[in-house]
């Protein structure tokens, strides 16, 4: 009988079962709807910010000519200011509900200890380029925005190149592969693809999740590629074989530049529209800030979360590319079709595979897992294993 790709992607999908595919589904679309709800506490939580008048009488106590110390003081105040008024969101969003589901083991104390962690570092970066952003204002006239892209292109850069090295680390400890037949086959996959083998990882992603899940990131010395324990733990040789290839291909791929460019000309329409509505969003909350008053920070990042809403079919499609890139690497350099797919079906606990086309279309910043088990097993009918002699 000849193999059927849409029976062989039926069969992987089917082998959940029917509770497990419920529970995913119910996941999903949950977070799907969190999404609105999101930005309705995001709403809330600049009306509450700026009411209180705490950005205001922070800007009359630093001197005008002090410009960018204003800048970098008001947002920074504000990002932690936004992270406490958010705090009971973000515990049933990030905690409760994930341990509702079965997706994190972590402790409580763990949880808020390493959010604090990284609400400290946002305020300090975010503060940061926001500097930038109002010396933009102030320097470049009216077209301020077309330069936001630069601006936006260096502030990813750095962060991509310094986040391996110095960010990454105080959430998760990475080290290299434990010697075996895992760690043998990773490195010679990582030095046929020209991926130096110390720049191959694994790091104790058990601590926050119980998803099964590798990534790259980094650029020039600081670029790697990082595979969870929880995949590791939980994977066969032939499954890791087949992540790692669809990471290597990221990396191969310069996926983290392509990011960069992408996301740069989104801040540029971003901004754009942040100067022709500002004034009418600020009055809408309240508020008499001008675009270049720091105090006005809020309306920006509402704004920002608008955006990012909106352009969620954007944004995501621009994701589906490149996981499809990668997984289509995997499969040209592995050739682990199977692999690849039981390896698929595990990430389907928290990603429903069977979405239906607009769902994928708007939410999906992967491929749905059966769309990508159906094209490795496309992959497997076009190239057979050649009889065992």
């Amino acid at each position: 009988m000849a193999f059927d790709p849409n029976v062989a992607t039926a069969q992987y999908i089917n082998s959940l079962g029917p509770a497990a595919l419920q529970k995913a589904h119910d996941y999903t679309v949950g977070k799907e709807w969190m999404l609105l709800w999101g930005l309705l506490v995001s709403g809330l939580m600049t009306v509450l910010v700026v009411r209180s008048g705490l950005l205001d009488r922070l800007e009359t106590r630093i001197a005008p000519r002090r410009k960018n110390l204003r800048a970098f003081l008001v947002t920074l105040v504000f990002v932690i200011v936004a992270a406490l008024i958010e705090l009971p969101w973000t515990l049933y969003a990030s905690y409760f509900r994930e341990k509702a589901y079965g997706r994190t083991a972590q402790p409580l104390g763990d949880f808020l200890g390493q959010s604090a962690m990284a609400v400290g570092i946002s305020a300090l970066l975010t503060a940061l380029f926001m500097i930038g952003v109002y010396l933009l204002i102030r320097r470049a006239g009216k077209a301020w925005w077309i330069w936001s892209g630069a601006l936006a292109a260096a502030g990813l850069a750095f962060i991509m190149l310094l986040s391996p090295i110095l960010i990454e680390p105080l959430f998760n400890k990475y080290e290299p592969v434990p010697p075996g037949q895992v760690r043998d086959a990773v490195v010679a996959m990582a030095g046929r693809a020209g991926v130096p083998p110390e720049r191959v990882f694994m790091f104790n992603g058990s601590r926050q999740s119980n998803n099964f899940t590798a990534n790259a990131g980094g650029v020039g010395n600081t670029a790697r590629v990082a595979i969870s324990d929880v995949a590791l733990k939980n994977a066969s040789l032939d499954e890791v074989r087949a992540v790692t290839g669809h990471e290597i291909g990221h990396y191969v791929l310069k996926h983290t530049y392509w990011g960069i460019l992408f996301f740069s000309v989104l801040a540029i329409v971003l901004f754009w529209l942040a100067d022709r509505l500002f004034p009418r969003v600020a009055r809408a909350f309240g508020s008499n800030a001008t675009i270049g008053d720091p105090r006005g920070v809020p309306i920006i990042f509402f704004l920002a979360s608008l955006f990012g809403l909106l352009a969620s079919p954007l944004l995501n499609t621009f994701g589906r590319t490149l996981e499809t890139d990668a997984d289509n690497y995997s499969l040209r350099t592995e050739n682990r079709p199977d692999a690849l797919s039981t390896a698929l079906v595990k990430t389907a606990e928290y990603r429903y595979p069977r979405p239906g086309k607009i769902e994928e279309f708007i939410f999906y910043d992967h491929p749905s897992v059966e769309a990508r088990v159906r094209r490795a097993m496309e992959w497997k009918a076009a190239h057979p294993e050649p009889p065992t002699p």
